[in-house]
Formats: structure tokens, sequence, C-alpha cells
């Protein structure tokens, strides 16, 4: 997916701001290969200490589902009440949970 301004192709951000949290996605940079993406990110999103990881995803690459989709796609999983925390306590003091 190259733009026709020659900025090169879109990719997606992921920026981890301490070891052992999730990645969030953190927003979007063009660039012709994923070395530039990675300077181009860390350079954008990390100017201030913000991340300890960074990941670079081609935006072709990402799969979606389609908001309109949502409740046939996500659907099987109301009947599993197992996966939704709301039959125990959690603990005090638990981290990254």
């Amino acid at each position: 997916m190259n733009n026709t301004d020659n900025q090169g192709d879109v990719w997606e951000v992921f920026v981890q701001s301490k070891p052992g949290l999730p990645h969030k996605h953190a927003g979007s940079v063009h660039a012709t290969d994923k070395e530039m993406a990675l300077q181009n990110a860390r350079d954008m999103y990390t100017r201030r200490n913000e991340g300890t990881c960074i990941w670079v995803v081609p935006l072709d690459a990402i799969v979606s589902s389609m908001p309109e989709d949502s409740g046939s796609f996500f659907e099987p999983s109301d009947d599993k009440i197992y996966r939704h925390p709301t039959h125990y306590v959690m603990p005090e003091g638990a981290k990254h949970i």
C-alpha cells in the first residue's frame, strides 16, 4: 500500500510503556522499510522515554473484524460466563491482571 506522494507505506505503531505491560496502539508512521518504520516510531512516539519496546506492523498485514458484524462475531462468547472475572475477588496488590 504505497502512497502516491512517496511517503512510503503506512505502519501501525504499538508501544510498551514498561516491561510486563501490554503494548498499546500509539499511532501510525510512514516508512519505506521496517528499520525506517522503527526509527520513525521511536522519534515520533517515545521522545520522552515513554516506552521500553516498540512494535511496528505494516497496515496491510492487520486483519480486523467489522463493527457491523460484532453481534454475530462475538455472540458465541456470551454463554461462557466463566470467561468474565465476576466470580472472584481480585487479591489486593495484584498487578497487571
